[in-house]
C-alpha cells in the first residue's frame, strides 16, 4: 500500500499502520483492483493511501486526485440544493411534488422524497440497469407517473433513484436552469471542488471493473450516461475534493446552506433497520451508528465498476473516505466509518485547553449554582459569558443546555436539552430570584414535588 507523499499528517505511526492494514485487508478480501482511502479532519487530509491499481492495463496506485464515480453520493448534493431553495422560501418540505412540477400525479411530499419515505418504486420503467439506457427528462417524468407505489408513505425506508432524479427536475424548474449548472454555481465553485463533475473530466481517473467470483481477471465495466437520472448519481470526484465536502458536512458554509438547516438534515426521518437500529435516513444523508456509538453522516454510491463511501463525524470534524473501482466491494459505509473510527479511537485531535473567563454578566450572577426541577438537580453556570445548565444525570460527554438572553426576564434555550424552549426568571421585590420556569416546569433552589411552591 503506497503512501501519498504530499499529505501532511500528524498521525502517530501506529495509527497510520492500522489505517494501512485496514485498507489492505478490505482490498484483498474484496478483490478490489484499486482502492483510495483517506481520513479527513475539518476538511484537511490527515492521511491518504492507495492500494492496488487505478488501471489494470497501465498499473499505478490510486491517488488523491484520481476521479472515481461517486454515484449516489450525488443525492446529498441534490438534497442540499433543495434545502437551500426551501430556506429561500421557494418551496416547503411538506409541499407535494405536483405543486411545483405540472403533470405529476404522485402526491409525495418533498420531505418524503428527500428521506426515501414516499413508498414509490426504486427505478424508472424499462429495466434500465439491464439495458443501461437511461431516460431523458420527458421520459423520466412520464415514467414517474407510471411507476408503482410499493408501500405506504413513511411505512418503511425504501430507496428510490427515480424520486431523486425528480428532485433534480424540481431544482431545474425553480431555478430556471439545468441542475448541473445550479450545482456548480451554488455548491461546487464556492467550495473549490474543481474535480467534482458530472461524469469523468479529462484528468486522471480510476477505470471501473467487474471481478467475477470464479476467476481473477477483471473486466472493464461500461461508463453509463445517466442523462436525466443525473441528480441521483452522476457525479465523479476525488479524495481531495471529497475532503472538502466532508469539511462542509462537519461545518457548513453559511453562504451555501445555513448550519441550522444542515442540522435539520441530520435529524432521523426513518430508521433503516428496525431490529438493530444501527442507522437512519435524514434529509439526503444516512446517519449511521458506529461500534463506538458515534453518529456518522454521509452517503454511499455504486455505479458499474465504482463503489464509494464518504462519512463524517460532525462533532469532531473527522471524515472517512473509501473509493473503490469494482462493481462488487466491501461495504463502503462500514469501511469509511471504520477508517474514521481508528483515528478517533487511537489518535484524536488534541483537546482545547481551558481558558479563564474575564467577567460574569451582572444579570446572570443570581442564576448561578444549584437548582432543582421535577426532583432532579441542575447546575447553572456561566461559560464564556453565556448561561448554561447541566443535569446531574447527564453523561459527562453530553453538551449542556445553553441560553441566550431575550429580555430582562426571559432566555431562550439555543442548544442542548429543551432546545427552543424559554427559561423565565421570576424576581422578588428586592431583586432576588425566587424561581425559574423552564419549558413551563418549575425550577427552584430546593427539591420540590409537583404542586409545591418555593419558600424563599
Amino acid at each position: 500500500m503506497a503512501r501519498v507523499d504530499d499529505v501532511d499528517t500528524t498521525l502517530q505511526d501506529t495509527t497510520v499502520r492500522r489505517l494501512r492494514d485496514l485498507g489492505i485487508d478490505r482490498q484483498r478480501t474484496g478483490r478490489v483492483p484499486g482502492l483510495a482511502a483517506a481520513v479527513v479532519r475539518r476538511g484537511d487530509l490527515l492521511w491518504c493511501d492507495g492500494v492496488g491499481t487505478a488501471d489494470v492495463a497501465a498499473p499505478r496506485v490510486p491517488g488523491p486526485d484520481d476521479q472515481f464515480l461517486i454515484a449516489s453520493n450525488t443525492k446529498s448534493f441534490t438534497a442540499v440544493l433543495v434545502m437551500a431553495l426551501r430556506d429561500e422560501g421557494r418551496l416547503d418540505l411538506d409541499d407535494t411534488l405536483d405543486q411545483h412540477l405540472p403533470g405529476v400525479t404522485h402526491r409525495a411530499t418533498v420531505r418524503q422524497a428527500l428521506s426515501h419515505a414516499t413508498g414509490l418504486a426504486r427505478e424508472p420503467l424499462g429495466d434500465i440497469w439491464e439495458t443501461l439506457r437511461q431516460p431523458d427528462a420527458t421520459t423520466l417524468m412520464s415514467d414517474f407517473n407510471a411507476i408503482e407505489r410499493v408501500g405506504r408513505p413513511h411505512d418503511h425506508f425504501h430507496y428510490s433513484n427515480i424520486v431523486y432524479a425528480v428532485l433534480g427536475q424540481l431544482v431545474e424548474r425553480l431555478e430556471g436552469r439545468p441542475w448541473e449548472e445550479v450545482l456548480r454555481t451554488r455548491i461546487l465553485q464556492p467550495l473549490g471542488m474543481t474535480r467534482t463533475t458530472v461524469g469523468f473530466d479529462d484528468g486522471p481517473r480510476a477505470i471501473g471493473y467487474h471481478v467475477q467470483p470464479f476467476h481473477d481477471v477483471p473486466r472493464v465495466e461500461p461508463v453509463v450516461d445517466l442523462r436525466a437520472m443525473g441528480p441521483c448519481g452522476a457525479l465523479a470526484s476525488t479524495v481531495t475534493d471529497l475532503a472538502t465536502w466532508s469539511g462542509f458536512v462537519a461545518d457548513p458554509d453559511p453562504s451555501i446552506l445555513s448550519p441550522d438547516t444542515f442540522e435539520e438534515m441530520c435529524q432521523p426521518q426513518l430508521v433503516l433497520d428496525t431490529e438493530s437500529w444501527s442507522g437512519a435516513m435524514g434529509l439526503g444523508f444516512f446517519l449511521m451508528r458506529s461500534p463506538g456509538k458515534r453518529t456518522w453522516v454521509g452517503h454511499t454510491g455504486g455505479m458499474p465498476g465504482q463503489v464509494t463511501g464518504v462519512f463524517t463525524h460532525r462533532e469532531s470534524g473527522t471524515g472517512g473516505i473509501a473509493l473503490m473501482n469494482s462493481s462488487s466491494t466491501p461495504d463502503p459505509a462500514e469501511l469509511s466509518i471504520a477508517l474514521g473510527e481508528i483515528v478517533l479511537e487511537h489518535d484524536p485531535a488534541e483537546a482545547e485547553p481551558w481558558r479563564p473567563g474575564t467577567s460574569v454578566p451582572d444579570n446572570l450572577v443570581p442564576l448561578l449554582g444549584r437548582w432543582f426541577s421535577e426532583g432532579s438537580g441542575f447546575t447553572f453556570s456561566v461559560r464564556e459569558g453565556r448561561l448554561e445548565a447541566r443535569a446531574d444525570s447527564a453523561p459527562a460527554d453530553r453538551a449542556p443546555s445553553v441560553f441566550e438572553r431575550i429580555d430582562d426576564t426571559t432566555f431562550r434555550t439555543i442548544s442542548g436539552r429543551e432546545r427552543g424552549e424559554p427559561l423565565r426568571v421570576t424576581y422578588a421585590a428586592d431583586g432576588t430570584v425566587t424561581k425559574l420556569n423552564w419549558a413551563t416546569y418549575l425550577v427552584s433552589r430546593e427539591p420540590l414535588g409537583f404542586g409545591e411552591q418555593p419558600t424563599g
